[in-house]
């Protein structure tokens, strides 16, 4: 694993035209597409996620494509995929690993867990114990694993798609708010419209097209992307829109907590990625608004008038972006 790190380690230091970018990331969003029928926005923000890093809760009802959509971009990014079912009695060792004592050299061998994987698929995160959601922090904020005083590095790129039943179904907690600020998105899918759910009855009458799914990048290519978006420009002017959206969620009415500066980082993050999907160099207002609702609702509390009112956190985050004047870039950077 060491010598596999070090070869992906050399690529991150590699990038790409944002042209180029935009190029593979069509490629990558036509191959999903192909297996999950009528969920564009959502494929895209999932893409979004991955290429800056970061880690996505889907929260919905079971039997709607989550599981699919995982692996869909498993298969087409040529990723190591592990999917663990949480429930009750899953320990943390399952998804860290654990040690064992070797009798024959007398010492104690680590046996890695689920998490040891390119693309982990945490489905039902919230029907499991916080002691087996809290084996996540970790490895979704370092990208490694400590286990009996020893840090495991995870291979590269490494991303956590999680999902969790709606809350109020049976046998589900909620997420602290900690576990919940670990995730750059939190997204819906949504039962499909007639016609899609027509096309998805008609494409699994004989396979499942997801067999038919090939790498179309490799891991090494993913890395250059993942690298190439984290150097997007971002202009002051649009590092204080951001912040000034942050500190409006801190000071309405309708929140009693607002977004952290690990949320406005994330949006930063999810913008940039936006940028080059869209095959630009540098962040414009627009790819702010266009990822806002997804980074910041599942990061604030709503205050007890907001629930009694069924005041949704999108809304909120929606009623803010129409109110925090849009900054106007002078020219385009680059």
């Amino acid at each position: 694993m060491n010598e596999k790190q070090g070869v992906q380690n050399m690529n991150q230091t590699r990038t790409m035209t944002a042209r180029d970018a935009a190029a593979y990331s069509q490629d990558i969003l036509h191959a999903v597409q192909s297996v999950v029928v009528g969920k564009d926005m959502i494929i895209l923000k999932v893409l979004l996620a991955m290429l800056a890093k970061g880690h996505v809760l889907l929260e919905d009802m079971p039997g709607v494509g989550k599981t699919t959509l995982a692996l869909a971009f498993a298969k087409t990014l040529g990723l190591d995929y592990r999917r663990i079912q949480f429930t009750p009695d899953v320990l943390p060792s399952d998804v860290t690993g654990f040690s064992v004592y070797r009798k024959e050299t007398g010492t104690m061998q680590f046996k890695e867990g689920a998490a040891f994987c390119n693309l982990l698929l945490a489905d039902e995160i919230n029907r499991t114990s916080p002691k087996s959601q809290s084996a996540l922090l970790e490895l979704m904020e370092e990208g490694s694993v400590t286990v009996d005083g020893v840090t495991y590095p995870l291979p590269a790129p490494y991303c956590v798609l999680a999902t969790e039943n709606p809350a109020g179904s049976v046998g589900t907690q909620m997420l602290p708010e900690s576990q919940l600020d670990r995730f750059m998105l939190r997204l819906r899918m949504g039962y499909p419209d007639p016609e899609s759910e027509v096309q998805i009855l008609l494409s699994r009458s004989y396979e499942n097209p997801i067999d038919r799914l090939e790498p179309v990048i490799s891991r090494e290519e993913l890395l250059m992307l993942q690298e190439t978006a984290s150097r997007v420009y971002v202009d002051q002017v649009i590092l204080r829109y951001i912040a000034s959206l942050s500190a409006a969620t801190r000071v309405h009415p309708l929140l009693r907590l607002g977004v952290s500066p690990r949320g406005s980082l994330a949006l930063c993050s999810a913008a940039k990625a936006t940028a080059l999907v869209r095959g630009r160099d540098y962040v414009i207002p627009d790819d702010i608004r266009v990822i806002a609702a997804d980074t910041f609702a599942h990061r604030v509390l709503l205050s007890a008038r907001a629930k009694t009112e069924n005041i949704q956190a999108e809304q909120i985050i929606e009623e803010i972006l129409g109110t925090v004047p849009v900054p106007q870039l002078k020219r385009n950077p680059g």
